[in-house]
């Protein structure tokens, strides 16, 4: 019986050991009752008026200077810049906003404003989900 408890420890150990990290991976999704959570926002706020600025032909120093430094620069594709904003509450409402504008060579060639919500509507999403966030 001793033997046995010997050889049981070491794996009741790593039991254990498994359960906690799987708890740990798990817990950023979980939302416990009670818990404070804060607002976070990343990434370009994107505004109408920086929308009415730009225009195609623009050099990259002058977009910049409009939007400021895009979000994503990605080394791969080094003529487009990806323009991103994420907000998300701490009860969970979540909104994106998105611009991408294409370059070729030095000049603004395309704005993509597939995704590009109105700023106006982006800040009213926002309020009627802290607003329902609240009931």
């Amino acid at each position: 019986m001793q033997r046995f408890h010997r050889l049981f420890k070491p794996l009741q150990s790593l039991l254990i050991l498994g359960i906690c990290t799987v708890l740990a991976a798990g817990c950023s999704g979980l939302r416990f009752p009670g818990v404070f959570r804060i607002d976070i926002g990343q990434g370009n706020i994107i505004t109408t008026d920086m929308i009415e600025k730009l225009t195609v032909g623009m050099t990259k120093r002058q977009v910049e200077y409009v939007m400021g430094s895009a979000m994503i620069k990605d080394p791969f594709s080094p003529n487009r810049w990806d323009y991103i904003y994420n907000y998300e509450t701490g009860r969970g409402t979540f909104v994106e906003n998105q611009l991408t504008l294409y370059f070729e060579g030095d000049r603004l060639q395309r704005i993509d404003n597939d995704e590009l919500k109105d700023p106006e509507a982006v800040r009213k999403e926002l309020q009627e989900g802290v607003i329902e966030e609240r009931k």
